[in-house]
């Protein structure tokens, strides 16, 4: 008997011993990380508790997700979380982790208007919704938005001036699809109401973009918008630097004679008539001067220091304009 009690007694040691282990195990597995920089993690759909952890312990907030998973369950932690983007850092213990996964992050964006689609994938990059690359791919699939967004014209190779420019609140980490998402469903309700004549949706948007880049009085949009449509009425080159500067995919100031190098159909001081397509997102405003131009005789105009413009109907007061502008400087 008292071997047998002994025996007992021993066991039950043992499971006491092997209890305080695995709890220090557990101890150690769920304690926090060192502490460590913030960073973003996002669920794109409604994510379980378990498959968050493995989140956590995949980007190094947390050791163990398992072990987290057990403690969490004993203390009656949320089972799941929304879809977002949260912020998390190492250094977090159970409790912390919790709060910031019910708290998801939103950022104001600025897409500029005038910006074409490789200008405005490296501001996306920068605040992290998503990789310029991807951006830049996605915009040249326009096939796998149009179930969603109708009004896309069949056989259109790029997105190029249907990716409205505005202030948004993107998630980080969104992703490109999302964004292009917003942005459309955003054209669709600010600037495509302006575009007037349906059939004429890309001429549009064409000139509406020429529009955008050249002007940075708002009441000078239909000025200029009636130039442009003077000079392609008489068929005469728009010889718009900015066309030339898309297709450099730079923005910078053209040096003399630089124009007369550029060998692409997007020269248009060498090639009569509109670019082959919009050369960046303009605004519902540009897009409404577009499809509305002042009507009148001018077809030159020059930029005065303060970034308004000298107009002229002939090209003896257009050179005349150039000096005045440059005798301002």
């Amino acid at each position: 008997m008292k071997t047998i009690a002994k025996i007992g007694i021993g066991i039950v040691a043992s499971a006491v011993l092997l209890g305080a282990f695995g709890l220090m195990v557990i101890t150690d597995q769920t304690a926090p990380m060192p502490i460590g920089k913030d960073q973003f993690i996002r669920f794109d759909t409604k994510t379980s508790r378990m498959q968050a952890f493995r989140q956590l312990a995949k980007i190094g907030v947390v050791k163990n997700a398992q072990a987290l998973e057990l403690i969490a369950k004993t203390s009656g932690q949320p089972s799941q979380f929304r879809r977002g983007t949260y912020t998390v850092r190492p250094g977090m213990n159970l409790q912390e982790l919790v709060k910031a996964l019910e708290k998801p992050v939103r950022t104001s964006v600025r897409l500029p208007e005038g910006y074409w689609i490789a200008r405005t994938a490296f501001v996306l990059q920068e605040a992290e919704i998503c990789s310029a690359s991807e951006y830049i791919d996605l915009s040249t699939k326009p096939d796998e938005f149009r179930k969603e967004f109708p009004f896309i014209p069949a056989g259109l190779k790029s997105l190029e001036g249907f990716l409205y420019p505005d202030t948004y609140f993107f998630t980080p980490k969104l992703g490109a699809r999302e964004v292009i998402r917003e942005q459309l469903g955003t054209f669709r309700k600010k600037a495509l109401p302006k575009v007037g004549d349906p059939k004429k949706l890309l001429e549009t948007l064409n000139i509406a973009a020429m529009v955008d880049l050249e002007t940075a009085a708002e009441s000078e949009r239909a000025i200029v918008s009636g130039v442009i449509h003077n000079r392609l009425r008489i068929k005469m080159p728009l010889q718009i630097d900015a066309t030339v500067l898309y297709a450099l995919q730079e923005w910078k100031e053209l040096g003399p004679g630089v124009v007369n190098t550029i060998d692409s159909p997007y020269n248009t001081y060498r090639i009569p008539g509109l670019p082959p397509g919009p050369i960046a997102s303009p605004t519902d405003k540009s897009i409404d001067a577009a499809a509305n131009p002042t009507v009148h005789n001018y077809l030159y105009y020059m930029a005065k220091p303060d970034k308004t413009h000298f107009f002229a109907s002939t090209y003896s007061q257009h050179l005349n304009n150039i000096n005045k502008a440059r005798a301002m400087k």
